[in-house]
């Protein structure tokens, strides 16, 4: 049965988005999980979760919506990734519209949004968490109507931020992080902090996908020991 939750959940088709964000919004329809990371989920278990990716425009053009979590937290702490977090029962089917029910309710409790304001133009494929067994939905968001965004509970959001889309892909802004731990990925330097792991592993399949990666130095790297 659906939810009178997921009935609402706004959803729109790639003719409804801006010019710029439209090859995005086609290349999400073919996507498949390996192009997008080769942590996928595994046969069984794992916590269903969902993060927003919030497309807008600002003065600068056109930008992703962040947060920055508390130093505070037990997991991730510190770190810039997208709102979102793991479902509630109340959110639906995870298998259904149980995902983007939730990554619109984990942004609004983060960050205030006003979800009626968003236009959500597709779903990636879900992905995997190994340190948190987070099985992760990303939610494809247009934000039609933007409203003031602001940390909503300071002990879980240090910052609410957007990041022009122009300066994610700047080489400049770019490089491979280093963990401690062996792991390589994509990070990218903008606005006074550093974006890697999952989020930043997202952001740079996003830019590949949609059109909008400009050649970058991919032996920059940069060293996460005082980071992690």
């Amino acid at each position: 049965m659906t939810s009178a939750r997921e009935a609402d959940a706004p959803r729109i088709g790639p003719e409804d988005v801006p010019d710029w964000l439209r090859p995005l919004a086609v290349a999400a329809r073919t996507i498949r999980p390996r192009q997008l990371s080769r942590f996928l989920p595994p046969p069984s278990g794992g916590r269903p979760s969902a993060v927003l990716v919030l497309f807008g425009e600002g003065a600068r053009g056109p930008e992703l919506l962040l947060l920055e979590r508390a130093t505070s937290l037990r997991a991730h702490a510190g770190q810039p990734s997208f709102p979102g977090g793991g479902l509630d029962p109340e959110d639906g089917d995870p298998e259904g519209d149980g995902p983007l029910v939730a990554a619109l309710r984990e942004a609004e409790e983060e960050t205030g949004l006003d979800p009626a304001g968003v236009r959500v133009f597709a779903t990636l494929p879900r992905l995997y968490i190994p340190v948190s067994d987070f099985v992760v939905t990303p939610v494809l968001g247009w934000w039609a109507r933007p409203s003031p965004v602001a940390p909503v509970d300071p002990a879980e959001t240090a910052r609410v931020f957007a990041v022009p889309v122009a300066e994610l892909a700047a080489p400049h802004s770019r490089g491979t992080a280093i963990h401690p731990s062996g792991y390589r990925g994509p990070a990218f330097e903008v606005a006074g902090t550093l974006v890697w792991g999952f989020t930043a592993g997202v952001i740079d399949r996003i830019l590949h996908y949609a059109g909008w990666e400009v050649p970058w130095d991919r032996d920059r790297e940069i060293s996460l020991d005082h980071r992690a």
